[in-house]
This record gives structure tokens, C-alpha cells and sequence, in this order.
């Protein structure tokens, strides 16, 4: 199992680990940055890069015992490059994945928010913020950001030798952490709060926390469903990706230059394959996988019939084809010192707060998986991982009572956060504020990458409906 999760973590966008070696010169140490934004020292390294600042703060490590320590923040500005109109903050996936995730689609960004600064913090636990395994996760380490080779085992032990400090790593702290920030390096003009997947459950947390945040409005890319639906948390990603896949094949036997290679249907052809043991040869272990990773992306999607066509026949070339293709996307997004997601963040966020079925064991996710045609890895990463979770707080299920005018981008054909989903969320929160769903149809997880053109109409429009500034305190 652990060498299919690492296929696919490679070829995940968001929720997945991206290792690249990378040189340690690009890397911005703490002591580098400062509580001002600065010309960053890695502004030379990467194209993206140019022009950015930077600053570090400290923070508490626990904001419920401020006494109990500090941790440090890093956040990287993207100055605005026409007449500057306010501040645009874009909160990262994951949970794991660092702010570096939006630096390939900066100049998205500023087409879809000209004027406004790009403000992008690396969460805690992540990117050049505090790590939750400070050595292991390091850029100086064996496995850069990831970890590697012993490297498991010595930051599995300190997460248990200091469980208190582990357990402050969670949602709730993260959303303070945001609010700290937010505050600290407001500016006059307008105040758009972005985030995507995992980062909408953090906004959302945050709103629902803090008392006065001024901001204008909310953009909700991909919203995860509404955190007491036991139905669709992380335990059950797979019949979500299940779905999603048995949708595309529908779609190709309602065409007929791709049914009339399949002559019982797609979704047969695939079950009758994945059942060869020849196929699983031939393909190598975690086919179901791989062919769910390929559902995150409309040109690796586009391929999945010929990919089953060419296994009929007992040819990998599509498949070897899609493969590479996954490859070359993952390393386009994973240009950057911190790009490579936490692992250990991932499980204990994952684990503490999105498993509705926390005695779930490694022979149900097995068993489930076997009647699925594709398959997510999630499940087995919420089993335990030999370190500490923590409890729920009083913040979980709870939505905001008062929220900024709000945009939501979502994809009819998300195979992660699944569109309904994101409908019924959107219902609970109407009562709360002026919220609008726009479904991009046929686009899969996080419009802002999956499906540029839509991102950019829709969120231009929504920052053209200029309103007076409102607070997440009032109606």
C-alpha cells in the first residue's frame, strides 16, 4: 500500500507530496526575513519570485496559552503591478500544502485580481513556517521538506515525546494564526480572502472565530463538505472518487467515436480488465489509483478510455503516456524549496478532524476498495500513524454567524470535494450572508489551476461589484 500512496501523492496536486531536490540557496531561513515585509532573498531564484517580499513572525504556539511558547510564520507578498487597490490573501490546500502551491499561477491571479496585492502565508507545519519536525522537515535534511529514510522514525518520536506541542498544530490555531496575520499587515483599500480545499475549512474556522475581520469578501475554490456530513469526509474519498470515475466513463459511452471501443461499456471493460491477472502485470500494482489520479486533471481524464482500450489489448503506451503526463504537471507545480506537502500535518489534521470513522482499519479501506474501479489513498493515510491526535474543539460543525459577501467556485466533476457536497454547504451557510455557488461544468478540484478562463471571469466580476467594506461581525 505504501508504494501505491506514494504514486499517487506524486501525482496529486494539492493534497499530494511533490520531493524535488532542489538547491539549499533558494531556501529563506527565519533569521532572514523579519516582522516588516523585505526584499525576499529567494526573490532571484524563480521568475515567479521576482519582486516579492517577505516577513516572519512569531506567533503563540498554542493561542488558547499564549505562555506556552511561540512559533514562527512566514509570509511572502506578491506586490500589486498596476494602480494598487487593496490586498488579495490566498490560503493554501491540504491540509499540508505550503503557500507555495499558488506560485505557479501568479500570473492568474493578477489577471483575475489586478491591483490587488497577493498576500501568501505558508500555514503552520508547512512551507518556511514552523514545522512540525523542524529537523527532518528542513530543506538541509536527507529528504529536503519530505521526509526520508530514518527521518520517519525520529520525527514519529518527537511528536510523541512532546504531544502537547504536536496537538497545537491544528485547525483552530491555524485559523488564529490567520487572523493574526490578517491584522497585523492590513492596509487601507479592499480585503479579499481566497481560499482552496483544505483552505476553505481553515477561512471558514476563522470566521466562525474571530470577532472583527474587515474584509469584502470571500472566495471559496473547491468547498470541502460541511464537516458533520459522516458521509463524505475523508474516510469515504474513495466511493467519491469511485463516482467521479464511473461518471467520465458514461460519458464516453454516450459517444460513440469512444464507446465503440468498449462493446458491454466502459465501465465493464474496466471492471473485466482490473480483474486480469495478466493486466496487473503488466501495469504494475495500483492501477485503480492511478487511474483515479488521472481524474484530477481534464487532459490526463481525457485519456482514461484509451488508456482501458490499450490495456484491452494489452498495451500500456496511453497508459505510460498518462503516467508522464502526471509527472510533468506534478513538476511544474513543485518548482520551489517548500513545495513538498507535510506529511505529518496531513495525518494529524486529517486524523483529528476530517475521520468520521476513526476505528476504521486497513482491512475495511482494503475491502472497500475492492469494489471500486477507482481508488483514493486518503483512507489509508487516516489510519493511525504511530503519533498523537487531537480532540475536536468547540469549533467543529459550527459555520459562521455572520459572513462577507461570498463566491464560490466548485467543478461539476470533483473527484476530491464533491460538488454536492459543496451545495449543501453553501445551503447552510445562505443564512449567514450573501453567498453565490458557480458550478464550472466538467471542471475537477481547484478551478484556479483545473480551469483558468472560468476563475478568471468569475472572479474578476465578483471584484467588480464594489460594496461598502463589511465585517464578519455584521449582516
Amino acid at each position: 500500500m505504501g508504494e501505491l500512496v506514494n504514486f499517487a501523492a506524486r501525482a496529486f496536486a494539492l493534497v499530494s507530496t511533490v520531493v524535488f531536490l532542489l538547491t539549499i540557496l533558494a531556501q529563506v531561513p527565519a533569521s532572514a526575513a523579519s516582522e516588516r515585509f523585505a526584499q525576499c532573498p529567494d526573490a532571484g531564484t524563480h521568475h515567479s519570485l521576482r519582486g516579492t517580499q517577505c516577513a516572519d513572525i512569531e506567533v503563540p504556539l498554542d493561542h488558547s496559552a499564549p505562555d506556552d511558547g511561540t512559533i514562527r510564520l512566514f509570509v511572502r507578498k506578491f506586490p500589486a503591478q498596476a494602480p494598487r487597490k487593496g490586498q488579495f490573501w490566498l490560503v493554501a490546500g491540504g491540509p499540508g500544502e505550503s503557500g507555495a502551491s499558488f506560485y505557479p499561477f501568479i500570473e492568474t491571479l493578477r489577471d483575475a485580481a489586478p491591483g490587488f496585492d497577493l498576500i501568501v502565508p505558508d500555514h503552520r507545519g508547512t512551507g518556511f513556517s514552523t514545522r512540525l519536525c523542524p529537523v527532518e522537515e528542513s530543506a538541509e535534511s536527507e529528504g529536503g521538506s519530505a521526509l526520508a529514510g530514518k527521518e520517519w522514525a525520529t520525527c514519529f518520536a518527537a511528536l510523541n515525546a512532546k504531544a502537547d506541542r504536536t496537538k497545537a498544530f491544528n485547525i483552530t490555531n491555524a485559523a488564529r494564526d490567520l487572523d493574526m496575520l490578517m491584522s497585523r499587515f492590513g492596509s487601507d483599500g479592499r480585503t479579499y480572502l481566497y481560499g482552496v480545499s483544505y483552505g476553505t475549512q481553515l477561512v471558514l474556522r476563522m470566521l466562525t472565530l474571530a470577532d472583527d475581520v474587515a474584509i469584502d469578501g470571500v472566495i471559496l475554490d473547491s468547498l470541502v463538505p460541511l464537516g458533520t456530513n459522516d458521509q463524505l469526509d475523508l474516510s469515504h474519498r474513495s466511493e467519491v472518487t469511485d463516482r467521479i470515475g464511473r461518471t467520465v466513463l458514461r460519458e464516453c459511452d454516450a459517444k460513440p467515436e469512444c464507446s465503440r471501443y468498449f462493446v458491454q461499456g466502459a465501465e465493464q471493460a474496466l471492471r473485466q480488465t482490473l480483474a486480469r491477472d495478466d493486466i496487473k502485470t503488466l501495469a504494475g500494482p495500483g492501477l485503480k489509483y492511478r487511474l483515479a489520479a488521472m481524474l484530477d486533471f481534464p487532459e490526463t481524464r481525457a485519456m482514461i478510455p484509451m488508456v482501458i482500450a490499450g490495456l484491452q489489448a494489452g498495451d500500456t503506451a496511453w497508459l505510460n503516456y498518462a503516467t508522464k503526463t502526471l509527472t510533468g504537471i506534478a513538476s511544474g507545480l513543485g518548482d520551489y524549496p517548500q513545495s513538498g506537502s507535510s506529511i505529518p500535518l496531513v495525518s494529524l489534521i486529517s486524523r483529528s478532524e476530517n475521520n468520521a470513522r476513526p476505528a476504521l482499519t486497513k482491512q475495511i479501506v482494503e475491502q472497500e476498495a475492492r469494489d471500486y474501479l477507482f481508488a483514493s489513498p486518503l483512507p489509508s493515510l487516516l489510519l493511525s500513524a504511530g503519533f498523537p491526535t487531537y480532540q475536536r474543539d468547540a469549533s467543529f460543525g459550527r459555520s459562521p454567524d455572520r459572513l462577507p459577501r461570498t463566491l464560490v467556485l466548485h467543478g461539476t466533476l470533483d473527484p476530491k470535494t464533491p460538488f454536492g457536497g459543496a451545495q449543501e454547504h453553501v445551503a447552510a451557510l445562505e443564512s449567514a450572508g450573501e453567498i453565490m455557488l458557480v458550478p464550472v461544468g466538467g471542471a475537477p478540484h481547484f478551478i484556479l489551476m483545473t480551469a483558468p478562463d472560468e476563475f478568471i471571469r468569475s472572479v474578476r466580476s465578483f471584484l467588480t461589484e464594489v460594496r461598502a467594506p463589511t465585517e464578519a461581525s455584521e449582516s
